[in-house]
């Protein structure tokens, strides 16, 4: 039997004495007022057996990894007719390059990228009465947690600063593949990411990945096909132009978020999610990679 709490306070440790701890994002002027000493760490496997180290319990803004919820709810709603809009392919880019848009005649290479999650928010922004609230209740209820909730100064804050977002936003609308108005999806999408979750809520909100489509309340959201596209699409897209480098050290589905959070899973048997606001050059946690690393390399459980 496998001691997940021993590995996990062995990987605080190493990660807690580590010198270099990546750049917090200052893009966001709410994100760079975050301690960069902090780190999480906290898996919950398939019977819900808890294990955590560090500052699992403490709140972090979410960012991209919102994105995986977005696709969920709007593949739950319309169903394969989503990748008539976007595609499934690795970017290879940076997650708010435009280049490709362009060259792809306003098809997003993947819904993981800033392009196709805005994409996909113009789609829940047509498909749910009150867009804002459904996402956020369809959050709460997979988790089974209704402290869940939006951080509106952050949200304030990418709304402020989120050129790059309108940029793509308007690109998308001058070729017919934005239906909504601009700076209504934008809303939508700056509200998504601004999501706040600490490393064990996030384990609970992705324990349907892992377990066939169904929450923790047994309920299910998704079918196992869903599951399975969804998986794919975050162990060859979830990390952009180091989604590569983490299959290859790692070996799980996941997806990272400039806010320092990393979400992977191992399907039919756990979730884990790590919380290091520092970024390497890719954008991704430099100690959440490294933990994530080091646990599947102790634990020699990976999808591979």
């Amino acid at each position: 039997m496998i001691d997940y709490s021993k590995i996990l306070n062995t990987i605080h440790h190493e990660a807690t004495t580590s010198k270099d701890r990546g750049e917090i994002a200052t893009y966001i002027p709410e994100l760079s007022k975050v301690d960069v000493t902090k780190f999480g760490i906290h898996l919950m496997d398939i019977h819900k057996n808890e294990f955590s180290s560090g500052n699992a319990k403490e709140k972090f803004s979410i960012q991209s990894i919102s994105k995986v919820l977005s696709l969920s709810q709007a593949l739950s709603i319309i169903g394969e007719d989503l990748w008539k809009r976007i595609d499934v392919e690795p970017s290879g880019d940076p997650f708010n390059h435009l280049s490709l848009l362009e060259l792809e005649n306003g098809i997003p290479r993947n819904p993981l990228i800033n392009a196709g999650a805005i994409v996909v928010a113009d789609i829940l922004v047509s498909k749910l009465k009150n867009p804002k609230e459904d996402f956020l209740t369809f959050i709460q209820d997979i988790s089974g947690d209704k402290s869940i909730n939006f951080d509106s100064k952050v949200a304030q804050s990418e709304k402020q600063t989120g050129f790059n977002n309108y940029a793509a936003a308007n690109l998308l609308k001058s070729y017919g593949n934005l239906h909504n108005d601009v700076d209504t999806v934008l809303d939508f999408y700056f509200h998504q990411c601004s999501l706040s979750m600490s490393c064990a809520q996030l384990t609970k909100v992705f324990y349907i990945y892992m377990n066939r489509g169904k929450c923790m309340q047994n309920k299910t959201y998704l079918t196992t096909s869903q599951v399975k596209r969804i998986n794919a699409l975050m162990l060859t897209c979830g990390f952009y132009d180091e989604a590569g480098e983490f299959a290859f050290e790692v070996g799980l589905p996941g997806k990272s978020g400039v806010g320092g959070g990393i979400v992977a899973l191992l399907p039919n048997n756990y979730c884990v999610a790590t919380w290091s606001p520092g970024l390497n050059k890719k954008g991704n946690s430099k100690l959440g990679m490294l933990a994530l690393e080091r646990l599947t390399t102790a634990t020699q459980q990976s999808i591979f």
